[in-house]
């Protein structure tokens, strides 16, 4: 059974006619608390979904971890950088590759863009965007054929279609001062390839590692070993733990997809936690609405407080009525903010669509946010924090109001009774 305190807080709740005001007061404050609930609960869904989203974008198109030698001039054979890394459970799959950038030509259009050359059999373990193709096949990459995969931005910057003849222009490998101009050689379009994420289908392009070999004169040598992991969200702990050679000639370096995005996640991850603070506001505001309820309620009810203390109600008893009243609010406040903004945060994505197409508008760019869509992810941790954060706030809001309901003195308040 309830405490007496308890039962005569939810008895006030209930106002009489002649107490309308004050119920509607009461109702608002509510209401606040369940709106800044909500809205907290739904932006934070979107930051976590955009920071998920992107996340998994990234580790489809990029490797989780690259290692390959310092020096260009390098004399152990690349294979020997397997060795680095044999027998470990973390690596699921590995490829070599060669990286260099070059100017792309095709109709008048020039682009620049960054040349991987890969073998495609194994670039296929490590990365997931070989199963995007727009047109072409990924396997049509073949040594001494001279095919080149686009990415499909890239493609539609240079006009360029499959079976198309484009030309790669990279500068002189020649020592020479007086030798210093590109060399051009023709690739014809082998494929095109839609990844999704925006920067990478700008500036992608793929050719065998042999062509890239002849292309960069590497004789044999690669720029480095790409790495597919089991936990490629725990990379940076997996590049940490290898033993690297640090001889002067052949000394390793090894990098995880972390060291390139790490300044991305810490913006959205810094954004979240200011967006949290700002939006704790609209709660605050709707706790210091609580606030005026409860000195409202006190003011209406001094002959109520004076008679319970004439009946032996300590003062302490006063308070607890006065925070039940108060708590009580602010549960079903918290209590409908969370199941809205729960609501509201898994079918965001969804009720911005219809509006997008309703309106024929787009609100989100894939040019500056990797995806053309709203994501959304509701994370448990974070409603049960906005939810606790809530009913503290409630909590310190009926404070100030019990204490003062206890400072009452019965003679004082019954005098014109």
């Amino acid at each position: 059974m309830a405490s007496l305190e308890t039962w005569i807080g939810l008895r006030y709740l209930r106002a009489k006619k002649r107490n309308g005001f004050l119920s509607f007061i009461t109702l608002i404050s509510i209401a606040g608390i369940s709106l800044g609930v909500m809205a907290l609960i739904a932006v934070l869904a979107v930051m976590s979904g955009f920071q998920k989203e992107i996340r998994t974008q990234l580790l489809n198109v990029a490797p989780h971890a690259e290692i390959g030698y310092y020096s260009p001039d390098y004399t152990k054979p690349w294979q020997d950088l397997r060795k680095i890394y044999a027998g470990n459970p973390e690596v699921v799959a590995d490829a070599p590759y060669i990286s260099d950038y070059a100017l792309l030509a095709n109709a008048g259009e020039v682009q620049g863009a960054q040349i991987n050359g890969i073998v495609p059999q194994q670039e296929k373990k490590v990365v997931d965007y070989w199963q995007k193709m727009a047109g072409g096949s990924f396997d049509d990459l073949k040594p001494g054929e001279s095919g080149i995969i686009l990415g499909a931005e890239l493609a539609k910057q240079l006009d360029a279609k499959v079976d198309d003849t484009i030309t790669v222009i990279t500068p002189s490998r020649d020592t020479n001062p007086e030798n210093v101009e590109p060399q051009l050689q023709q690739f014809h379009v082998a494929g095109i390839i839609k990844t999704g994420v925006f920067e990478v289908d700008k500036g992608l392009a793929l050719i065998h590692l042999q062509d890239a070999q002849e292309l960069y004169q590497m004789g044999n040598r690669i720029s480095g070993i790409r790495l597919k992991l089991a936990h490629p969200l725990e990379a940076a702990a997996f590049t940490g733990s290898l033993t690297l050679p640090r001889d002067r000639d052949n000394a390793v370096w090894v990098r995880d997809w972390t060291l390139s995005s790490n300044s991305f996640f810490a913006t959205v991850e810094f954004q979240k936690k200011m967006m949290f603070v700002i939006l704790t506001l609209i709660i605050a505001v709707a706790a210091f609405n609580l606030v005026s309820t409860l000195v409202m309620a006190v003011t209406d009810k001094q002959a109520d407080i004076a008679i319970l203390r004439t009946l032996g109600l300590s003062p302490g008893g006063v308070m607890r009525v006065f925070i039940v009243q108060g708590m009580v609010a602010g549960f079903f406040g918290t209590l409908f903010g969370v199941i809205i903004g729960v609501l509201f945060g898994n079918y965001i994505g969804t009720v911005l669509g219809f509006f997008e197409k309703t309106f024929d508008f787009k609100l989100i760019n894939s040019q500056i946010y990797f995806i053309d869509y709203l994501p959304s992810d509701v994370n448990l941790p974070d409603v049960l924090t906005v939810a606790a954060f809530s009913l503290f706030l409630s909590f310190v809001a009926t404070l100030y109001p019990s204490w003062r309901a206890a400072k009452t003195r019965p003679a004082e308040a019954l005098r014109y009774e």
